[in-house]
């Protein structure tokens, strides 16, 4: 019924920068939360940053200063930019919608999710 549309990701450097995009659609309405999580390599899957529908944002500390979440209402749209990328933020990168009303860092508590898009970041 709903469906996340991811893209943007790729195989960048040391300190490049990418923007990963996430388009919802179905039931998802703009005032879902909606947050950002990754899977690094031999890791569990984390909170990497969400937003709410009033534009309040979390992050994961390793990514404070160089992440940003953004929404897109009007487009039905999430953004991650990442800027300063390192090797430890190469990962399966996730866009997940989230039907309560409280911002959660944690998967469980999100209710729909995309395809995943690879990030790698080389040296």
């Amino acid at each position: 019924q709903v469906q996340l549309v991811e893209s943007g990701g790729g195989l960048v450097q040391i300190g490049d920068s990418l923007r990963l995009s996430c388009t919802y659609s179905g039931r998802i309405a703009s005032n879902y939360n909606m947050g950002w999580f990754r899977r690094a390599p031999g890791k569990e899957r984390e909170f990497v940053a969400g937003i709410s529908v009033t534009a309040v944002t979390k992050y994961l500390d390793s990514v404070k200063g160089r992440f940003t979440i953004s929404r897109d209402n009007a487009k039905n749209t999430v953004y991650l930019q990442m800027n300063s990328l390192k090797p430890e933020d190469t990962a399966v990168y996730y866009c997940a919608a989230d039907l309560l009303p409280v911002l959660a860092t944690t998967e469980d508590e999100y209710d729909y999710w995309g395809q995943g898009t690879q990030v790698t970041v080389s040296s």
